[in-house]
């Protein structure tokens, strides 16, 4: 979020809606996402060149089957080639 508004992609006020938005989710902590790790999400990250940071949530979305929500283009492109939906509103 703090690069999309960086880079003038959001407004201010689009940022703190979704930020508004975000603190309202059921958040919960996923215990297998570290042993995925060393396996899955390097492999994502390898494959479709992402940071692991990146593939991370790649390997998560793909994982519980949800969609992804991104603006980063290469992630955005990396969801679409393992059939990852994008989250739009």
């Amino acid at each position: 979020m703090a690069r999309a508004h960086k880079r003038q992609w959001l407004t201010s006020t689009q940022m703190h809606q979704f930020l508004d938005l975000v603190v309202q989710l059921p958040l919960i902590v996923d215990l297998e996402t570290a042993k995925k790790a060393i396996a899955e999400t390097f492999n994502l990250a390898n494959a479709h060149n992402l940071s692991v940071y990146d593939a991370a949530y790649l390997e998560l979305a793909l994982r519980h089957h949800v969609p992804l929500a991104t603006l980063d283009l290469d992630l955005r492109k990396a969801a679409a080639k393992v059939n990852v939906t994008i989250f739009t509103s």
